[in-house]
């Protein structure tokens, strides 16, 4: 774009039609819905347990369906948006989302709810990548730098608020209002979109090209991968029929996916977009970014409500502080990265992160609000601190023909490293607590005098409080150490790993080139 282009492009900046900026106000609510389902249950899935009577096993399927088939629809909503338009696209997938979330709130048994949640997040997962393009259709260059942080802002703060707004519905009413809270929102955004959004014409010529093997393999690939590390570590891996099929169906889907994305003619994913060291770097430092905003979510409100034993509204008003400093740091990250070097603000912000789930590594069973505020504004404020750079640094050097397929991809890296980012962090807790337990129980057999003496003051002690079986007692309450014990080791195992994580990825922010000034990236036209 020339120079003179640029200037024409950017004088119209105050007089944007309200018309525009209403419906991108109603795109963004909707967005804001769809990621905030992500997590809105994760306070609460003690609840939707018991009211479906699934299994521990089973349950974190709500919300890892949900994340996968988002996962699936994000690279390709960028065809379907340029097939349909995205009056067309927006309108489907918001209408589609509230009846999905009306259906989840109906759910009597955890198959139904995993279906409907899987339904949900697919539809949903189309109203993400659509808004990010948008928003640099609708507004100039002049006015990105407010944009973007708020883009940003509510693609991080939706997640890290669900756990306290799911809390806060759960405990006021029943699980069943964290989905049917949708609907009138939901109705209301369909129809704005669907009256308001101009901003594109649809090309029916594309439905020729649709890629139906390349949508197949990737569907495939990233389903199958997620079924293989969630219920491998508890099935002993290959040694499990299922999960052996599954690895199968992995390696045959990632092959076709791969395949058609560098021969197909409209591939879903456009991959080469990875040959730009910088959009290569900007994703690996999103997929982190989603391991940071998902992993944490989750990491949190378990060890709440496992150690702690809090209830949904507790874990909810526990969490609230990293929205808070979500939202105060949004304008300020915003005003930074006009000033300075995005690569300095991301390594801050990698740095912030880890020091933070560094402090998580001192973890005891006593921990509570207070000992839990310090590492939330860091997560909070780094994470802001995060988003506006890679944004720019990864899609800022990129050429304009180039921007909307990349967006759509770029998307996918976040959601995609929030997926696998609970898999792995679910296995490693499992496994860890089982190491820790085997180890401590070793220290704790009859031959052991300090296990003895222990056990014979805790006997004691409930015999001076009445116990009418003291001896079983004592030996019931020390199990129950050990078991808090090992769990409380295995969450320090993996704050410790994410704290590895974080620190070197703030070593890599030297690598990668500096955008030019007024690269602001996000979505092309």
């Amino acid at each position: 774009m020339s120079s003179t282009a640029a200037t024409a492009g950017a004088a119209p900046s105050d007089h944007i039609e309200a018309r525009r900026i209403i419906a991108f106000l109603a795109m963004v609510f909707g967005m804001f819905m769809a990621i905030l389902d992500i997590q809105i249950v994760s306070a609460s899935l003690s609840e939707i347990q018991a009211g479906l009577s699934a299994s521990s096993d089973e349950i974190p399927w709500v919300q890892t369906s949900y994340l996968i088939a988002e996962v699936i629809m994000i690279p390709l909503s960028g065809f379907l948006s340029r097939m349909l338009s995205t009056r067309v696209l927006f309108t489907a997938a918001a209408a589609g989302f509230t009846a999905a979330s009306a259906l989840a709130a109906t759910a009597t048994n955890i198959d139904q709810m995993i279906v409907y949640r899987a339904i949900q997040g697919f539809i949903g997962g189309g109203m993400i990548p659509s808004v990010f393009a948008a928003a640099f259709t609708i507004f100039p260059p002049s006015r990105r730098a407010v944009v973007s942080p708020m883009i940003g802002l509510v693609a991080t703060l939706a997640p890290t608020i669900g756990p306290t707004v799911g809390g806060y519905i759960s405990h006021a009413m029943s699980w069943h209002w964290l989905f049917l809270v949708n609907v009138v929102p939901g109705i209301l955004v369909a129809a704005a979109a669907w009256a308001l959004i101009d901003f594109d014409k649809p090309d029916h010529s594309l439905m020729k090209k649709f890629d139906w093997w390349g949508l197949a393999g990737m569907a495939a690939f990233l389903g199958s991968l997620e079924y293989v590390l969630e219920e491998g570590p508890t099935n002993d891996w290959m040694q499990d029929q299922t999960v052996f099929i599954f690895t199968i169906v992995m390696v045959v889907g990632a092959v076709m996916f791969f395949w058609r994305a560098f021969t197909a003619e409209e591939p879903i994913v456009d991959l080469k977009a990875f040959s730009n060291v910088n959009f290569a770097f900007g994703s690996l430092f999103s997929f982190v970014i989603g391991i940071g905003l998902y992993g944490l979510t989750y990491l949190y409100p378990v060890y709440l409500g496992r150690i702690r034993g809090y209830d949904s509204m507790m874990i909810g008003e526990a969490l609230f502080v990293s929205g808070l400093a979500m939202f105060a740091t949004a304008p300020i990250s915003g005003i930074l990265s006009r000033k300075m070097d995005p690569r300095l603000m991301m390594m801050i912000g990698f740095l912030g992160f880890a020091a933070g789930t560094w402090r998580m590594t001192h973890l005891t069973a006593d921990w509570d609000f207070w000992e839990l505020f310090l590492p939330q504004i860091l997560r909070g404020t780094s994470m802001m601190l995060c988003m506006v750079p890679i944004n720019n640094i990864a899609l800022g050097t990129l050429p304009p023909e180039r921007l909307k397929n990349a967006s759509g991809l770029f998307n996918l890296t976040r959601n995609l490293g929030g997926a696998v980012g609970l898999a792995i962090i679910n296995t490693v807790l499992t496994h860890r607590n089982d190491f820790h337990y085997a180890r401590l129980a070793e220290h704790v057999q009859w031959g052991s005098a300090e296990a003895n003496t222990k056990l014979r003051n805790m006997t004691l002690n409930f015999e001076a409080h009445g116990g009418l079986d003291a001896s079983r007692l004592a030996l019931s309450k020390l199990s129950g150490m050990v078991h808090q014990q090992a769990a409380l080791m295995s969450f320090m195992d993996v704050f410790y790993l994410l704290t590895m994580l974080f620190a070197s990825l703030a070593l890599f922010t030297m690598v990668i080139r500096k955008p030019p000034e007024g690269a602001a990236g996000g979505g092309g036209h």
